[in-house]
């Protein structure tokens, strides 16, 4: 798929949305969670096909969408990783190691 195939193609889905929008049905809220996968897979297209800077910048961004969207699972699992942490130097210091 070129590059201008690849635009159609994310031209019709976007209309597409939009139009399920007017009708009534919001996609709106799944489309919002598989865009930063459709950035990447699109910039590791790109990234393929030679376009090294735009396939980069595409990923980044969609990278850096993913951790927003991600952040709150991100906090939970840093607070059980410290509880564990906090768990284990304590009974370490209980048995004198």
């Amino acid at each position: 798929m070129n590059g201008k195939s690849a635009l159609g193609v994310l031209l019709v889905a976007v209309g597409g949305i939009a139009v399920l929008k007017f009708i009534g049905i919001n996609f709106g809220a799944i489309f919002g969670l598989l865009l930063p996968f459709i950035l990447i897979g699109f910039g590791i297209l790109g990234w393929v096909n030679g376009k090294k800077i735009i396939g980069g910048v595409l990923a980044a961004i969609g990278g850096l969408m993913l951790l927003g969207k991600m952040g709150g699972i991100l906090m939970l699992l840093l607070a059980i990783g410290a509880i564990v942490w906090g768990v284990s130097m304590v009974k370490k210091s209980r048995h004198g190691y």
